[in-house]
């Protein structure tokens, strides 16, 4: 029988959009922000229908946002603490 193994990486505080949320650092931004209930990451340019993490591996650009002022995927970005996250245009 195989032992689990626990996950012993420490949580961090983030900010998104001014709220704090809990994750493990290293995970995927995409990852910490799906297991916080945010799956909408942003707003198509033209119909504006909400965008989410996709690929996961960095190719569809669909999880781009504003992580410190920069523009980064979300998928490829590992979580740390006190990160400055912003939806923006996303309701």
């Amino acid at each position: 029988m195989k032992r689990l193994v626990q996950d012993e990486r420490p949580l961090v505080a983030i900010m998104v959009d001014g709220d704090s949320i809990s994750a493990r650092a290293g995970d995927s931004l995409a990852t910490a922000l799906a297991l916080a209930g945010r799956l909408r990451l942003r707003a198509s340019p033209n119909a504006g229908a909400p965008r989410g993490a996709f690929c996961h591996m960095g190719v569809c650009q669909e999880c781009v946002l504003h992580v410190d002022g920069a523009l980064r995927q979300a998928c490829l970005t590992p979580v740390r603490a006190g990160m400055a996250v912003e939806l923006r245009g996303v309701p």
